[in-house]
């Protein structure tokens, strides 16, 4: 495989609005966040020490932190296992995964309140039986290696030994780190919705879904939802008639979805038929009608990938993609706040479960997330040449 890059120009009219679209909602968002984190400090979310701790901003943290695992995953199938059907969309994948984890940091950073603080805390303090600061530490080796990796492709070096190693540098990074994350939630035994050694498996499984269904959705968004602009391996890949079955977009879509379902059923049945104090939370979790959106959701979008006759379709991919993305970010608030519905040490005194819903500084904590993420891909999308693959 050569180390020289081919470019082919995606049109611009649809990135040229998806840019001026996040930079508007970013400069309008963080203006109202600072106003109300001014005016009111975190008096303004609506989360409180004796309930919800843990709100809408944390849960847009996971999901756009474990989003931006599953695009590391799917540059690795090319970049680190060897699979060159996946190098149209490896660089647009790292790329989209620095974008995902700065949406994610953000909005964490805001609810934090005072993230700088970490950077003399955790090193004078060194907490060495502590998940989250575990997490922070892999958090930080992970970017520093997606920066490098992506500077190498970014110089058309895709091959050499030192780009092949950031590679696997990166790939066991972001698992570490993912991991982590995982047992940030897993280990909390007085969260039975939360407790279990499985969470970070979970945690990984879900990323992975996410970064395809986000790899799906942007690599249509960069050509206008035009297959036809694209290069003809981006096109095979997306189509599935590549040489092998296991380079086929759309039966690992199908794949990793319907195994996520799987996972979400019988976590959900566990969780109803068990009477464990705390275990309450998925009563909570199905009598929401998001959940019912959540898994209707995924269930058509698992026909139409699993469907010879629709999976290959433009639209049923692109219907697919939005789908799982809306659903797994449902999941990550369904998680985040599940946990903590049942208040610790329930007794017969708490009637029902702790209520809490979004203020308006946490949805738009949101739509800064989001706004920035678009942004940032945009800009990779019009100056780094994010349609880069070696040629043979």
């Amino acid at each position: 495989m050569s180390n020289t890059a081919s470019t082919t120009a995606a049109p611009s009219g649809l990135v040229n609005t998806i840019a001026l679209a996040g930079i508007a909602g970013a400069v309008i968002s963080v203006v109202l966040v600072l106003m109300s984190l001014l005016g009111e400090g975190h008096a303004s979310f609506n989360t409180t020490s004796d309930g919800v701790v843990w709100g809408l901003p944390v849960a847009t943290y996971v999901f756009f932190v474990l989003t931006s695992t599953g695009l590391t995953f799917v540059a690795s199938f090319g970049m680190v296992f060897g699979i060159k059907e996946f190098y149209p969309v490896a660089k647009r994948c790292v790329w989209l995964a620095l974008a995902t984890l700065i949406a994610g940091f953000t909005s964490l950073a805001f609810e934090l309140g005072h993230p700088f603080r970490m950077l003399w805390a955790i090193p004078t303090s060194f907490q060495i039986v502590s998940p989250m600061n575990w997490m922070g530490v892999l958090y930080l080796t992970y970017v520093v290696f997606l920066l490098l990796k992506f500077q190498k492709i970014n110089a058309g070096d895709w091959d050499s030994p030192a780009s092949k190693k950031l590679g696997i540098a990166s790939f066991i990074a972001v698992i570490l780190a993912h991991s982590m994350l995982g047992m940030v939630f897993g280990m909390m035994a007085m969260r039975p919705f939360w407790f279990g050694g499985m969470i970070p498996v979970y945690f990984l499984l879900t990323a992975l879904l996410s970064g395809i269904a986000l790899t799906v959705l942007m690599s249509y968004v960069a050509y206008g939802f035009n297959r036809d602009a694209m290069p003809p391996a981006l096109q095979d890949l997306l189509k599935g008639t590549t040489s092998t079955l296991y380079a086929s977009m759309p039966v690992i879509f199908a794949t990793v979805l319907g195994i996520t379902i799987l996972a979400l059923t019988t976590r959900t049945a566990t969780g109803l038929w068990s009477h464990q104090d705390g275990f309450q939370a998925f009563d909570w979790m199905v009598a929401s009608p998001w959940f019912a959106i959540e898994v209707i959701g995924m269930l058509v979008a698992f026909f139409l990938m699993a469907n010879p006759g629709t999976r290959a379709g433009v639209g049923s991919q692109v219907v697919a993609a939005v789908l799982v993305l809306v659903g797994l970010f449902i999941g990550r608030y369904e998680f985040v706040v599940g946990g903590q519905v049942v208040p610790v040490f329930k007794g017969a005194w708490v009637d029902g479960f702790v209520q809490y819903a979004p203020s308006l500084t946490e949805w738009m904590l949101l739509v800064l997330s989001i706004s920035l993420c678009l942004a940032i891909y945009a800009f990779g999308e019009k100056k780094l040449r994010l349609t880069d693959a070696p040629v043979s």
